[in-house]
């Protein structure tokens, strides 16, 4: 079954010579060689395409009707190399809502048992959902990071992006782990912003202080840090910029707010990315675009007994125009801004 229902959009055409590419200019002109990977300390598995939300922004086009999903046999096979590989110091769980897979607990519980760093990408919502009323509970007794996307603290802007009664649902879902002691302590609340449109996320830190001050004041919620993202301009959102004829726009916003100073933390650099069949990308954008590096294609292959992070370490990364995403300005990663 292949990851994706569609052509690749805006990826590079198979074989093409990534020089000419926007992104890979950009570096030569700051004198900066194209990145490769370093220590390999996160593994992060995409689990399914499954989620109960259609975010305007999501990059893998995950939605209710999605059916791909990660399978016993790669959960197994996931928990094993970890055991393998001590130097994967964490599980980075994403979908889709990771939560919906029945893999889910195998992987967080196999995960924290071997001692690693667990983290739930969550979208919030689906700790509401019928058969997932124990979820914010099992997380929290597993000492599971939750990353929680949240892109705003009003109701009018988080519904543009997510959909009707998606805030008010959000905020029940924040209140739940609040109380079951997230962010304020050991367990770890972090939310995550992204911008509505084609724009660039305002300074991280200036945009964490209005949200401790709406959060805490209005609903009485805390955490521990915000991330910004910037929306990558492929796949779903992509076509949404080529639909207002802002695709180009936004590809040169990018371009022209590229920041050197971003490079070296690129989250590629220390991030294995894993579909749900198996596959192997350099990073979470590059899989939503079929876009494959080098090295082992799939976390199946044998050669990788020997330790992941030891195959990988010093193999080039596979970098196309969408890369200037996370180069703009303050930079954008899993974990937020670079710089």
């Amino acid at each position: 079954m292949s990851l994706l229902p569609s052509p690749p959009t805006h990826a590079p055409p198979a074989g093409q010579d990534p020089g000419p590419h926007r992104f890979a200019r950009r570096l030569r002109a700051h004198g900066l060689a194209s990145p490769r990977r370093g220590r390999l300390t996160t593994l992060q598995v995409n689990v399914g395409l499954r989620c109960d939300l259609a975010c305007h922004h999501c990059h893998v086009e995950a939605g209710p009707k999605r059916t791909e999903a990660l399978g016993p046999e790669l959960a197994a096979r996931i928990l094993e190399l970890l055991a393998r590989d001590p130097g994967i110091a964490t599980l980075d769980l994403t979908g889709g809502a990771p939560e919906l897979n029945p893999c889910f607990r195998e992987l967080v519980h196999g995960a924290r048992a071997l001692g690693r760093r667990v983290i739930d990408r969550c979208n919030l919502t689906v700790l509401l959902r019928p058969g997932q009323e124990d979820t914010a509970a099992f997380l929290a007794a597993e000492g599971v990071d939750v990353v929680a996307s949240l892109p705003c603290y009003t109701a009018e802007k988080v519904e543009a992006q997510r959909g009707r009664s998606v805030f008010r649902a959000s905020i029940e879902a924040l209140k739940q782990l609040v109380a079951l002691g997230y962010g304020r302590g050991p367990l770890r609340l972090d939310l995550v912003y992204n911008p509505l449109g084609a724009t660039l996320p305002p300074p991280q830190s200036e945009l964490e202080a209005d949200y401790r001050r709406e959060l805490a004041e209005r609903f009485g919620i805390h955490f521990d840090r915000l991330l910004t993202i910037t929306n990558m301009p492929i796949r779903r959102f992509a076509r949404a910029l080529e639909r207002r004829g802002e695709y180009e726009a936004y590809l040169s916003l990018l371009a022209n707010h590229f920041n050197p100073a971003t490079v070296e933390g690129l989250m590629c650099r220390s991030t294995l990315s894993v579909a749900w069949d198996g596959r192997l990308y350099d990073c979470d954008f590059n899989q939503a675009l079929g876009l494959r590096g080098q090295g082992p294609e799939s976390l199946f292959d044998p050669a990788l007994d020997r330790g992941v992070g030891a195959v990988l370490e010093g193999l080039p990364i596979a970098t196309a125009d969408h890369c200037l995403g996370c180069t703009a300005g303050a930079g954008s990663s899993c974990g937020g801004a670079l710089a």
